[in-house]
């Protein structure tokens, strides 16, 4: 069990303490429903396009554990505009140019795959 292994960090000898965890990730991969999980509870905002966690937040699981809950994290690769939505960076409906990624994605797959014969 994670909490299990958790607590069994805050522990120093006899003595427990505090811990702090992050949550570090790309934009929508389940940081924040991790966390949800964890808690058993929805202590983070959660959805279905990227964004929705805005800023740092902090999460008490239990009286020695803390979960820090961040916004998705995509670092520059040099790559073209393009590709940022392929990232998660960007969130669908903020595209100006849907045809450019759309067009990045159709050269990455195989052409069987794509034309549904």
């Amino acid at each position: 069990c994670v909490v299990c292994i958790l607590a069994n960090y805050s522990r120093s000898g006899e003595v427990k303490t505090t811990i702090t965890m992050g949550v570090v990730g790309y934009p929508n991969v389940g940081k924040s429903s991790l966390i949800n999980s964890l808690k058993r509870s929805r202590a983070c905002g959660v959805g279905a396009t990227p964004g929705v966690t805005r800023c740092l937040q902090a999460v008490q699981l239990d009286q020695h554990i803390q979960l820090l809950d961040c916004p998705g994290v995509v670092m520059e690769t040099g790559d073209p505009p393009a590709a940022a939505p392929l990232r998660g960076a960007l969130a669908p409906q903020r595209l100006r140019d849907p045809l450019s990624p759309a067009a990045a994605i159709l050269r990455r797959c195989p052409p069987q795959q794509v034309g549904g014969g």
